[in-house]
């Protein structure tokens, strides 16, 4: 995890971020993913970098299918 990441906090609980390899799903794909997430309640953080770059590229890969 980066350093920005470790030191995110959770708005809801106030709980520092860990790395969590979580499935997302897209036009019935799913693909895994290690990012930041509250141990408590579970709520993931998106850095701008990864929902630009990578999700975004995996978006048009199975919109182009």
């Amino acid at each position: 995890m980066s350093e920005e990441a470790r030191n995110l906090r959770c708005s809801r609980c106030d709980r520092e971020l860990v790395s969590k390899n979580i499935v997302f799903e897209y036009l019935g794909h799913t693909v895994a993913h290690e990012v930041p997430t509250c141990p408590k309640c579970g709520k993931v953080f998106i850095s701008k970098e990864l929902a630009e770059g990578r999700m975004a590229e995996v978006e048009r890969q199975l919109e182009d299918k």
